[in-house]
């Protein structure tokens, strides 16, 4: 995610990092390069215009501080603006609270909204213990009524669709069908339109005064640019969005949408999506996508995402194993398991921009499956007991595993160095993952 914009501020930060002073001069030259990075991020040029304008005006204008270099104040200026850009005061999902909840979603043809109604429909069921009814609205295109039920019943969630002719009809019948269910929370998929068919607008603004919904998202795919801009723009001015939900984010074309969109339209991006996966959805967070898009490290965001995909019950068990001397290989299968919970090595560089450049660090995707094939190819007397793993046991695993015996002994011994290092700390905080993948 972001990866060109975050190449570029890298290169940006490391200019103004070497000068020992700011002044108006490297201010201009550093601000004229962001503004180049930005533009040529698809960013909306106006919107860059504002920000540039404000960057520039707190830089000009700020203290200097014996305890921070000027080049690292002038970071913090950056990433301060760019944070403010992004935030708002709307943020939270809006509940119903006396009764349910009703979510509509729209958006252009293709911008993902069927498979994000299923993935916001599960983050709300799961995050905040919801009972959500997935109504399929969208009589334009039969296939997304197929899907979106596929889609419910593989995350067993409810899903609602009839015989209707009219979207509106469906809608009208879903709320009763919702009130005998009791579902708290409604969740309408909407057709795909474009702005300018008046037809299909209109069918929008009835669904959503019908439900008087609580939530109105628009659905913007984050690969298509300036178009998700203009487009989210002028269904702005049509209908009262509460939010924007931004699709494809695991591309490099999101960052100039996430930079755009909330500015233009004056809606808060309250949602993103990162893949594929049910789970590939997140809340829209301004300071860890902030340090994102400028290579700075969200730790923070990678112990929260780690925090949601750890077994705190297995971490604690395996604490007691560390302080006993009886972590086995079994154990370390079990957390190579939980690591690789938190996504793709990619993946989690995206929160440590500069971990790509750390040497000898392996980015191979088939690291974590070699490891276990190796674990897996022991007996369970050696994953128990790994100080019996002699050179002829040693040859039997590499062939058991297809992989060579340099790697598996290079496995044991990093084993045996992490197993000593948890042995001397005697603790072990959840989420830390010492073994390094070279």
């Amino acid at each position: 995610m972001f990866n060109r914009l975050q190449e570029k501020f890298s290169k940006i930060f490391n200019d103004i990092r070497g000068h020992g002073k700011i002044s108006e001069e490297n201010i201009s030259k550093s601000i004229r390069e962001i503004r180049i990075a930005l533009l040529e991020s698809d960013v909306n040029y106006k919107v860059v215009s504002s920000f540039i304008n404000r960057v520039k005006d707190n830089a000009l204008g700020a203290k200097v501080f014996d305890s921070i270099t000027p080049g690292q104040q002038f970071i913090k200026i950056v990433l301060d603006q760019l944070i403010d850009f992004l935030s708002s005061d709307q943020k939270d999902f809006n509940f119903n609270k006396s009764g349910t909840t009703f979510l509509v979603l729209a958006g252009l043809q293709g911008s993902g909204k069927t498979t994000t109604s299923a993935k916001i429909a599960s983050f709300l069921k799961r995050e905040f213990n919801k009972k959500p009814l997935l109504v399929a609205a969208d009589l334009e295109r039969p296939a997304a009524i197929e899907q979106l039920r596929t889609l419910s019943k593989s995350n067993n969630i409810d899903f609602y669709s009839d015989q209707s002719s009219k979207a509106i009809e469906v809608v009208a019948n879903s709320m009763r069908y919702a009130k005998t269910n009791k579902n708290d929370l409604v969740i309408i998929d909407t057709a795909g339109r474009l702005h300018t068919n008046n037809l299909l607008m209109d069918e929008l603004k009835s669904i959503i005064t019908l439900t008087s919904a609580n939530e109105i998202f628009y659905v913007a795919d984050g690969m298509t640019g300036q178009d998700a801009v203009n487009s989210s723009k002028l269904f702005s001015d049509m209908v009262n969005l509460t939010g924007v939900i931004l699709t494809k984010m695991d591309g490099d074309s999101g960052g100039g949408v996430a930079l755009s969109v909330k500015e233009v339209t004056g809606c808060p991006i309250k949602f993103i999506t990162t893949g594929e996966g049910i789970n590939k959805f997140e809340k829209f967070n301004p300071d860890s996508i902030a340090r994102r898009i400028l290579g700075l490290s969200d730790i923070l965001g990678l112990v929260e995402k780690a925090q949601k995909n750890f077994d705190q019950k297995n971490a604690q068990e395996l604490e007691k194993k560390i302080i006993s001397n009886q972590f086995n290989f079994n154990d370390f299968s079990n957390q190579l398991k939980q690591f690789s919970k938190l996504g793709s090595l990619a993946e989690i560089s995206s929160f440590i921009p500069g971990l790509k450049k750390i040497k000898n660090f392996d980015f191979n995707e088939n690291q974590f499956k070699w490891l276990e094939a190796i674990i897996g190819s022991m007996t369970n007397k050696e994953k128990e007991n790994p100080s019996i793993i002699n050179g002829s046991r040693r040859a039997r695993i590499a062939k058991g595993s297809g992989r060579t015996i340099n790697e598996v002994n290079r496995l044991i011994k990093q084993f045996n160095q992490l197993k000593s290092l948890m042995k001397k700390t005697k603790k072990m905080k959840l989420g830390r993952f010492p073994f390094k993948l070279n």
